[in-house]
């Protein structure tokens, strides 16, 4: 996402909201007993104590040091703000801390040190070494960085590593090697121009180099120009790469050349620039926001052209995040003494052959591909990729056991792929993928209930990161106040009263077709018309009759009335017999789908199976593969009650109806989750060694019960919930909802339109004119 579409209010209404900033520490041991409480401190953490004093590396095996990690800054040089202190970058810090535990399953402390004398930082970081299994430096000003992290390798024995000089530069050079095999072009003979001559770039040229690149056909540019050695300004790490030559202009620089480096500032790469450079050229503009030369245009002065930028709006981002939870993954499972150039080069080397094999499902859901394969628009894989932990991680491992500086090396390599999958659950990546896809191809959604100042703020934000183009029905003035007491900008959002004499000839047009379907079911014509006063009444109407595309409702009235009006206009899918209601929880063994949550109370086997199966197909929707445990108080006929058989025989015709269905029940929830108990009493079940992620409950009661313990005591972040088969999206909100569950609504409710809503000229015409408005406002908030 574009860090032009973020607010100032919702940034940080987001840090301060709870408990400030975003890192907490949660015991890893039960804690709960004086026995517990006698373990974890005194008496008897002294045993522990006395182990690792007899063996400092024990260590290792009775703390959390093997996975814990230091940011750490003095803020010296915090994004692009500068030197704005260590408080000031504490956000950033901890902001890192949070990519390296959803990424790598690292934990983190974030240190800032107010130190900016580079001799005195290295002593403060160095004794540290005690506590930490890693050190990861951040935003620290060039040129003093170079010698911080070159101090802190040679008198640490733990990992170390300046991920702004080397993040960019591995995941660059990885782009690279695909790129000029894309090209058709030698490595050792292409031409490389570099903009930009900070920690980055010097760290990017020095990569290239050791991948293949010939230094002496590098030219660098800094802000004076090009860097050569008739110049008497520069430092050590500029000399190194300075060049017999005149000066001369980057245009000139560029003439003839292979491949353009951006490490600089934007716009200052003209297409006519680009032109002049050789055939199938090679840029990679990685200024942020801004990049040097916009996609758009280097693109159109090339056909030829494959190019890279730090933005995740355009083909091939280069994102840090490929890199360092990974290169600190592998480093710390085998207990690295540090992080050498093997090991950089390992992870190039793995993300550049990852980037040639199969994409995942998740991943092309979650851009809305159909496919994404290796060529010109894929040389580097995507962030959300499931398989870097299990990639990345162990082609550094490897390097460092065999570069010796592992002092822990892993002996089975299928077990250890396992374990890193295991560490991370598919959440955040679902998550993720649902609201890239909904990005992609945003849709028309009313919101019914806009007299809320929760809704507002969703809508505002759905908006401002293209989920969805928002339409607001009810009061306009009641909205517009609420919107200014709580300072939510709803500028080019429509805002529909239905009571409104503007739109009585609407009103009329929707009565009409409302008559039309409910004449004979206890609506007269008058009444008919009169409640598209109504507005999920005509909310509803207007996703019906294409006016929109999709609905939400039900944040301030009973769930049966918020769905009343979509079964009557909207009606269900052919084929479906009944609605159902699903709930999407994020927990660490992955996304786990519970349903019936809202409809159905006491369903029979054929409505429970039916349900299974509406379930079924939503999960598919999601690229994920359906396994299903059928939910009782009973296993597999252990009790011969009504309730019990009933499940029994809803998963007999289950299996009957879609023999291909991962499914098997009647079962307890123990067992859906526990293999072990499963395998060893039931060895016949269908769903021995396999991951469960669907739960069908035997009536309401249960599911509901289950659904809302899980969320409050579980801790797992819940979806929904998600209406299942009716013909168009329409979603009912639960009482209370937060922002973030109306959003993740929205983000729902958009995919489904996708699916089940046809687009017409009409709408893309409209869907052009939404996002004029929203390029006009993003200007206006810049």
């Amino acid at each position: 996402m574009d860090s032009k579409d973020i607010r100032r209010e919702q940034a940080l209404e987001y840090h301060a909201q709870g408990k400030p900033g975003k890192i907490e520490v949660i015991p890893t041991k039960e804690a709960k007993t004086q026995r517990d409480l006698s373990l974890a401190y005194s008496p008897g953490v002294a045993e522990p104590c006395k182990e690792i004093a007899k063996n400092p590396e024990d260590v290792y095996k009775y703390t959390a040091k093997g996975n814990l990690v230091a940011v750490i800054s003095n803020g010296t040089a915090v994004l692009g703000l500068g030197d704005i202190g260590p408080e000031a970058g504490k956000p950033v810090m901890e902001g890192k801390g949070v990519l390296f535990k959803i990424f790598a399953d690292i934990d983190v402390f974030d240190i800032e040190i107010n130190e900016k004398d580079p001799v005195k930082f290295v002593e403060i970081v160095k004794a540290l070494e005690p506590t930490f299994g890693g050190i990861n430096l951040e935003d620290i000003k060039a040129p003093e960085c170079f010698y911080i992290e070159q101090e802190l390798k040679k008198k640490m024995n733990i990992p170390v590593m300046h991920d702004d000089q080397h993040g960019t530069a591995i995941i660059s050079a990885a782009a690279l090697l695909n790129a000029v095999e894309l090209q058709k072009k030698k490595i050792e003979k292409i031409k490389v121009v570099v903009n930009g001559a900070g920690a980055a770039a010097i760290s990017c040229i020095k990569l290239y180099i050791a991948v293949g690149v010939k230094k002496e056909n590098v030219k660098v540019f800094d802000s004076k120009g090009l860097i050569h050695n008739g110049r008497t300004d520069l430092d050590e790490q500029k000399k190194e790469f300075a060049i017999k030559a005149k000066d001369m202009t980057l245009a000139e620089g560029l003439k003839d050349a292979d491949v353009f480096i951006g490490l600089s500032k934007g716009n200052v790469v003209s297409k006519e620039m680009i032109k002049s450079m050789a055939k199938n050229p090679i840029v990679f503009a990685m200024a942020n926001p801004d990049p040097e030369i916009s996609y758009e245009d280097a693109v159109e002065a090339r056909k030829d052209v494959i190019m890279a930028t730090g933005r995740s709006d355009f083909p091939n981002q280069v994102n840090n995040v490929l890199g360092f939870p990974y290169i600190f993954r592998g480093a710390l499972d085998v207990r690295a003494t540090t992080i050498n150039d093997e090991m950089k080069l390992a992870a190039v080397k793995a993300l550049a052959e990852m980037a040639k094999t199969p994409v995942p499902d998740i991943v092309t859901l979650a851009y809305n591909l159909k496919n994404l394969s290796f060529g010109p628009e894929y040389i580097i894989p995507k962030p959300v990729d499931p398989r870097l932990i299990s990639i990345v991680a162990p082609a550094v491992a490897k390097a460092a056991i065999e570069s010796g500086v592992a002092k822990n090396p892993i002996q089975n390599w299928d077990a250890y792929k396992v374990q890193l999958n295991k560490r991370l659950g598919l959440d955040n990546q679902l998550i993720r993928a649902i609201s890239n896809k909904a990005r992609k191809d945003p849709k028309r959604l009313v919101f019914a209930e806009a007299d809320n100042d929760k809704i507002l703020k969703a809508a505002s934000i759905i908006y401002d990161e293209g989920i969805a183009y928002p339409i607001l029905l009810g009061t306009e003035k009641k909205i517009r106040k609420i919107a200014e007491e709580h300072n939510i900008d709803l500028t080019d959002i429509p805002i529909i009263d239905p009571r409104d004499e503007q739109f009585d000839s609407k009103r009329e047009l929707y009565g009409e077709l409302f008559f039309a379907k409910r004449q004979r079911k206890g609506y007269n014509h008058y009444e008919s018309i009169k409640i598209m006063k109504e507005r999920n009444h005509f909310g509803c109407m207007m996703v019906e009759t294409g006016d929109a595309d999709a609905m939400i409702s039900g944040l301030k009235r009973n769930y049966a009335e918020a769905i009343r009006p979509a079964l009557q206009i909207i009606g269900i899918e052919d084929g479906v017999k009944r609605i159902a209601g699903m709930y999407l929880l994020s927990t660490q063994k992955g996304p786990i789908f519970l349903a019936d949550t809202t409809i159905n109370f006491n369903p029979t086997a054929e409505e429970l199976a039916d349900i299974a199966l509406l379930v079924a197909k939503e999960v598919r929707s999601f690229n994920i593969v359906p396994r299903i445990a059928m939910l009782s108080y009973s296993n597999f006929g252990s009790s011969n009650s009504e309730e019990a058989r009933l499940v029994a025989k809803a998963t007999k015709i289950l299996k009957e109806k879609n023999p291909s269905l991962i499914v098997d029940g009647e079962m307890q929830g123990t067992l859906a989750f526990n293999k072990e108990i499963l395998k060893e009493n039931y060895p016949f079940s269908s769903l021995i060694d396999e991951d469960v992620n669907v739960l069908i409950f035997p009536n309401l009661t249960a599911g509901n019960v289950a659904y809302n313990l899980l969320k409050e005591l579980g801790g797992a972040d819940a979806i929904g919930p998600i209406l299942l088969g009716l013909k168009k999206p329409v979603h009912v909100l639960q009482l209370g909802s937060s922002v973030r569950n109306i959003i993740n609504m929205a983000n729902i409710a958009v995919v489904d339109a996708q699916v089940k809503c046809k687009s017409d000229t009409n709408k893309e015409a409209e869907k052009a004119n939404w996002w004029k408005q929203l390029k006009r406002r993003k200007k206006h908030l810049k």
